[in-house]
């Protein structure tokens, strides 16, 4: 063979396999190549929403966190002024408490002033009359009736 021909052969044998290549090899893998680009671009995109979601996400639990912060201060304050209501009504409560307790102290006091008053004018009134008794039975004499007036006083 001479070298034209074996050039030529050569040449027929690379179209032949560029054909081939072209025809069943070049298809597939243009597709496979073309099915990773788009995964990719998929996957970029997934990416960029997910991180759009992640940003909302955030802002929302921020919100969140601050209106339950909010809340919680309001729920504190609402505590305690309740708190200091309740201890204003405590207050009142044992302020008008201790009164009634004062002013029924205070009537027992006089109740029992008054009574002592009475069982000492009824000693008082038997003393004097257990004098007079005395006096009336023994002789009249000054001195016998100035002791006896002693003794009274003494008793009193």
């Amino acid at each position: 063979m001479n070298l034209n021909a074996t050039l030529f052969v050569q040449f027929g044998v690379f179209f032949i396999l560029a054909m081939f290549t072209m025809k069943f090899v070049w298809p597939p893998l243009m597709n496979a190549l073309d099915e990773r680009a788009k995964k990719i671009a998929d996957g970029l995109a997934a990416s960029d929403k997910a991180q759009k979601t992640l940003q909302d996400g955030a802002k929302a639990a921020l919100d969140a966190l601050n209106a339950a912060r909010e809340e919680g201060q309001k729920q504190i304050l609402n505590a305690e002024q309740r708190a200091a209501k309740i201890v204003d009504e405590a207050k009142n409560t044992a302020a008008a408490e201790a009164a009634r307790i004062l002013a029924a102290a205070n009537a027992d006091a006089e109740n029992q002033v008054t009574k002592a008053r009475e069982e000492l004018r009824d000693q008082v009134a038997t003393l004097a009359v257990k004098g007079a008794e005395q006096i009336l039975k023994r002789e009249v004499n000054a001195s016998a009736h100035a002791d006896l007036l002693n003794q009274l006083k003494t008793e009193l």
